[in-house]
């Protein structure tokens, strides 16, 4: 069985340790991250503090983009951006790895607290029940600050949440404590 996981789609060019998972995964993307690539790729903006680093991410991003913009992808995200919370369907990286995009909507309804992508990121989380993965810790402490009933792993924590995870039951668990 798949772990899922909600992510941008930066992140997935960013770690590439998240495309080599101990067991089958479906990293859930908001098509607005995807559209983010196009924006970091042609920015002028460092995407990473070293040179090197850098420019290797920025090469991750135009093999991600291509990836997406492949006509067989193309076409099954096209058909997931008809409908407001569509999931496309599955686009398969390889046999370990796969994606499923989501046509998220914000609706503002976190608005005060975090930016249109992160709520997007949230709110698909919460709709589809799936664990978000993030690496920006102002982001998780504002999570919890809000109080957001969503799992949230820190991505250095990616194969702690492939492996073992922990369950939405011992989650609600907690929340009732």
């Amino acid at each position: 069985m798949r772990r899922r996981f909600v992510i941008e789609a930066v992140m997935v060019a960013t770690y590439g340790h998240l495309l080599v998972p101990s067991r089958p995964v479906d990293f859930v993307l908001p098509y607005s991250t995807i559209m983010e690539l196009y924006e970091m790729q042609a920015g002028p903006e460092p995407i990473m503090d070293d040179l090197e680093e850098n420019e290797h991410v920025k090469q991750k991003i135009t093999e991600l983009i291509g990836f997406f913009e492949d006509s067989f992808n193309r076409k099954k995200i096209e058909r997931a951006l008809q409908m407001p919370w569509r999931e496309s369907s599955p686009l398969l990286l390889n046999d370990m790895v796969q994606f499923t995009v989501v046509h998220a909507i914000d609706n503002a309804h976190y608005g005060e607290y975090f930016d249109p992508i992160e709520t997007e990121l949230l709110l698909t989380a919460l709709k589809l029940h799936v664990p978000l993965l993030s690496d920006q810790f102002e982001f998780q402490d504002r999570l919890i600050e809000a109080e957001v009933p969503v799992q949230v792993y820190d991505i250095e924590d990616f194969e702690f949440a492939v492996e073992e995870g922990i369950p939405a039951t011992d989650l609600e668990i907690s929340r009732d404590l």
